[in-house]
């Protein structure tokens, strides 16, 4: 048998209702995807609760009746790239200082990715995140 030394890459992409059952089956998928991809131990739960929250806040915010939401991971030397994109351009995301301004999910990802931010679609906009899959 022989032995790999070279860091898997690839793209995972998929595309999911906008819906709460949507959000989970993007984490649950994509934690599997991870795991494919050999990332383990406290990268792989950082970039599952990144996922989470990305995929959750687009079913919750970005949703519009009869559009999907799509995921897509990349992951590359030493981090994973995963962004949401949803079909809600108006409705952009920023960190709350409080939960009744729309909680801290944000400021987790903020806290868990090396870089975050948002970007224009022909329509909506795709959150992005990148995690880093080594030690600092």
């Amino acid at each position: 048998m022989k032995s790999e030394t070279t860091t898997p890459t690839g793209e995972f992409t998929l595309r999911l209702s906008a819906t709460r059952r949507g959000a989970r089956l993007a984490r649950l998928l994509g934690a599997q995807q991870l795991r494919d991809w050999g990332v383990t131990g406290p990268a792989t739960e950082a970039a599952e609760l990144v996922l989470a929250e990305l995929a959750n806040n687009a079913a919750l915010h970005g949703r519009v009746p009869g559009r999907d939401f799509e995921v897509r991971m990349e992951r590359g030397d030493g981090h994973v790239r995963i962004e949401l994109s949803d079909a809600r351009g108006e409705r952009r995301p920023l960190p709350s200082a409080t939960p009744d301004e729309g909680g801290y999910g944000l400021l987790l990802v903020a806290a868990l990715a090396t870089a975050w931010g948002v970007k224009e679609r022909e329509v909506g906009k795709t959150v992005w995140a990148t995690v880093r899959l080594t030690p600092r």
